[in-house]
């Protein structure tokens, strides 16, 4: 079995790539910098899918890695023989796009899900919930700077998902056939609102963190402050404001596949507390 891994050295892909090398699978990691991947020796690393393709048993979607490539990756795949396709895609592929905002930094979770299914191709969609880092990312500034974290709705909610729980999901859609034909939706364990996460935050750094709602123009400024689009600020109040009335959904599906619980957001963030260091 050989199995070619895009958008081998993001969040998911990185410890995708390093679960199947454990587990004595070839791997062909896709990355646009080659020289700086650093993967397991025995990892083949290449700088284009159409390089990785050919006699490739099954291949891992990244709709942001591939970009305006996707739709013809499926076909290639399909031409070369490729026997499965398991597609990333999102919890919330199926809301309206307005309430995506990973739409607007390149994510297609509802394509690459609907071009695996057409494929006719064996295939799994992967569909988890916000991705921890993702979070910790967003608010690590404002934690930096001070002990208030600014955002829309705190009562607003989640379920954060860690990317390696992702990834061992992954794993086994590549090496069983339990979720050959499913659409599988991956949570963390608990549903938390805002004010509960910064508050695990400011548990773990020994810090008196609290979250403040803010207008939703603070919101916007702050994102094209960072370099994003007021639509992705838009895009992202608009999906925080689906749960303020309705909590997060939480599936155990992560426990019922690894036969383990998902990893908690305190423990993820205790392991990851130097990302909030100033």
């Amino acid at each position: 079995m050989t199995i070619v891994v895009t958008g081998a050295t993001g969040a998911v892909g990185r410890p995708l790539v390093e679960g199947l090398h454990a587990a004595g699978v070839a791997v062909r990691a896709v990355t646009r910098h080659p020289d700086t991947a650093g993967f397991p020796a025995g990892v083949s690393i290449v700088d284009s899918v159409g390089a990785a393709l050919p006699g490739a048993s099954a291949v891992f979607l990244n709709s942001r890695a591939l970009g305006e490539d996707l739709v013809d990756v499926v076909a290639a795949a399909r031409r070369h023989g490729v026997k499965r396709l398991v597609a990333l895609s999102a919890l919330n592929a199926d809301d309206d796009f307005s309430r995506q905002p990973s739409r607007l930094r390149g994510d297609r979770n509802k394509e690459v899900e609907q071009y695996a299914v057409d494929s006719g191709l064996q295939w799994v969609s992967l569909r988890p919930a916000a991705f921890a880092a993702t979070v910790a990312n967003m608010w690590a500034p404002q934690i930096k700077a001070g002990d208030t974290v600014g955002g829309p709705y705190a009562t607003a909610s989640i379920a954060p998902i860690v990317e390696a729980d992702i990834a061992a999901v992954a794993a086994r859609a590549f090496l069983t056939d339990d979720l050959v034909g499913r659409k599988v939706e991956l949570t963390g364990p608990q549903a938390m609102t805002n004010t509960e996460l910064v508050a695990v935050i400011g548990e773990v750094l020994d810090r008196p963190l609290h979250y403040q709602q803010v207008s939703n123009d603070v919101v916007r400024q702050r994102f094209t402050t960072a370099g994003l689009s007021p639509e992705f600020a838009d895009a992202y109040i608009a999906m925080l404001a689906a749960t303020v009335d309705t909590p997060a959904l939480v599936t155990t599906e992560v426990e019922e596949i690894l036969g383990r619980p998902a990893e908690p957001w305190p423990q993820w963030v205790s392991e990851h507390r130097h990302q909030f260091a100033s």
